[in-house]
């Protein structure tokens, strides 16, 4: 299936005008601090950590703040005292859901969580609800302009990519995540520019929806998205070109 990195791309456009930059800036320092705390605090042996490191520094995030969560993560400067949470659930139309969260306070995070998922006709469930329709898979989004697909696939397969994909304006390179570091250093090295570059669930099935359920389903995502404490929210489908348009231009 193509497409995984539409929702992505969309989140990066409304993340540079989102005016509540506060919010954005606290929710990647978060993710810098886990990164760190769960892996070390040095990027080039942590993948996680880099990855936290490159995503808020797109996001004008300063040095200063980025050091700071770093060091708050090993333990050398007092911070929050941080859980990271994996919810599942399932949304509109059944579609199935995975949603990371960050939170200082579980009791408060997980019936907020359940409470979105109720307003925009989905369902919480419990662990293990959803996960087994994902895998964890690195992913980078290239314009489709910016190199044709032969030598992309010499280039990104060497590396250790599992494929690439037509995705229509851009392509999609897949990996495992132990293979990420290796593709995104190759694609780096070759001087290409992604769109898109991140450690993503990516489910096995999606299902085919009409343009109102998508909208239904991208509401629900958005709303989830717009708490405090989740970073990242995964379905299982993938928005029509014409839904995306509507939305970016939204």
């Amino acid at each position: 299936m193509g497409g995984h990195s539409h929702w992505s791309t969309i989140k990066r456009k409304k993340g540079a005008a989102d005016q509540k930059r506060g919010k954005l800036f606290s929710k990647l320092t978060r993710a810098i601090s886990i990164a760190a705390r769960n892996g070390g605090g040095d990027p080039d042996m942590n993948i996680r950590l880099r990855h936290a490191i490159d995503t808020a520094r797109a996001s004008s995030v300063p040095k200063d703040n980025i050091e700071r969560a770093i060091l708050k993560g090993t333990g050398e400067l007092e911070g929050e005292s941080l859980q990271e949470i994996t919810y599942e659930g399932y949304g509109p139309c059944g579609v199935a859901m995975i949603i990371q969260a960050v939170t200082d306070n579980v009791n408060r995070t997980a019936p907020e969580v359940r409470k979105l998922f109720e307003q925009h006709n989905g369902k919480l469930g419990g662990s293990g609800a959803t996960a087994w329709m994902f895998k964890r898979k690195g992913l980078v989004a290239l314009p489709k302009e910016s190199i044709e697909e032969e030598p992309l696939f010499e280039l990104v397969l060497e590396a250790g990519a599992e494929d690439v994909v037509d995705a229509g304006s851009s392509w999609e390179i897949l990996s495992d995540v132990e293979s990420f570091e290796g593709v995104r250093k190759a694609i780096e090295g070759a001087s290409l520019e992604p769109e898109v570059v991140e450690l993503t669930f990516i489910a096995d099935n999606e299902v085919d929806l009409d343009a109102e359920s998508q909208k239904k389903v991208l509401s629900l995502m958005d709303a989830l998205e717009d708490h405090d404490d989740v970073q990242n929210v995964y379905a299982a489908f993938t928005p029509s070109d014409e839904v995306i348009a509507e939305l970016a231009a939204g």
